[in-house]
């Protein structure tokens, strides 16, 4: 075991490394390695798709409910739009006279005032 001198102690070099903190050291422990570094852009990318695929699905499942949201909207305006036109048939259909009611003896315009203070 080779022996250093530190502080005036003698200490083996393994006593010698552990007292003095690393940037004395001189090396640090990371490695940046071309392949660790190629690791770890595959599980950023790797994440980044996954969340994209996650962003893509729910897209997809708006979308289906609100066109199956349009269609049922497309047929509630479409039963009330049958019943206006049976109520306008029934109207256009309607003898006035069998009703009781006169025809108009003369048809006259009348000017009326305007209902805003701007005109």
């Amino acid at each position: 075991m080779q022996r250093n001198t530190f502080m005036n102690v003698d200490l083996p070099r393994s006593a010698r490394s552990a007292a003095l903190p690393r940037n004395i050291q001189g090396r640090s422990n990371i490695s940046f390695s071309p392949l660790s570094l190629c690791y770890g852009i595959f599980g950023v990318l790797l994440v980044a798709y996954i969340g994209l695929i996650a962003v893509v699905m729910s897209y997809a499942a708006l979308t289906v409910e609100f066109s199956q949201s349009v269609k049922n909207d497309e047929a509630a305006v479409a039963t009330l739009e049958g019943q206006y036109l049976a109520g306008v048939a029934q109207v256009t259909g309607t003898n006035f006279v069998a009703e009781g009611y006169a025809k108009p003896a003369t048809t006259v315009f009348v000017r009326a005032e305007s209902a805003t203070a701007l005109r």
